[in-house]
């Protein structure tokens, strides 16, 4: 089997990978189950079968070892693999709720303001809202979607009134919703 070894094509698979665990598991005619883990070996045949991507277990465990965002992770004995969180699909990937600093970050691209300004953030086609444990990677976040633009959230004022917040095994803060009230739009990202 031909590896695929360039720095382009393994991000070209992560992002499929990326896409079939969080949102389209048939899209290589493989299910996940409650928990969001998909057995490897059907994943591999499915994105072979699938055309443009040809992939191994020793590729795989590359992508999931060097993803700089940890996006996966893999069960003890590396038959089950799975997205840490991004799901659009409704999974439970047994987040463990957990207390947050008294601030958090989220970036966004400056399109999106007026409506985070109304709304506050609010998860879309996700599961959760992503927040960042620090400005610079919520700028980073933001830079993915134009002029980035930082929000400050007071946590702690959040978890006060009863807001709950969980902790992605890739360590990205997670929660339902984040209403205006506890939005700090930063000037300066």
């Amino acid at each position: 089997m031909r590896k695929e070894r360039s720095g382009k094509q393994k991000e070209k698979t992560s992002r499929f990978i990326s896409m079939i665990l969080r949102h389209r598991p048939e899209a290589v005619g493989i299910s996940l189950d409650a928990h969001g883990w998909a057995d490897v070996q059907a994943l591999i045949s499915g994105i072979n079968r699938s055309g443009g991507h040809t992939i191994d277990m020793e590729i795989l465990e590359e992508i999931v070892r060097t993803d700089e965002k940890q996006r996966y992770s893999f069960n003890n004995d590396h038959t089950k693999i799975r997205a840490n969180q991004g799901h659009s699909i409704p999974v439970d990937v047994e987040l463990e709720e957990k207390n947050p600093p008294d601030l958090l970050w989220h970036g966004t691209g400056e399109k999106y303001v007026p409506s985070i300004d109304a709304r506050g953030l609010i998860p879309k086609g996700r599961l959760y809202v992503h927040l960042s444990s620090d400005r610079e990677t919520a700028r980073k976040v933001g830079s993915r979607h134009g002029k980035p633009v930082i929000y400050e959230i007071d946590c702690r004022k959040m978890k006060e009134d009863g807001y709950r917040f969980f902790l992605s095994a890739n360590h990205i803060w997670l929660t339902k919703e984040v209403p205006a009230q506890y939005l700090k739009k930063l000037q300066r990202p």
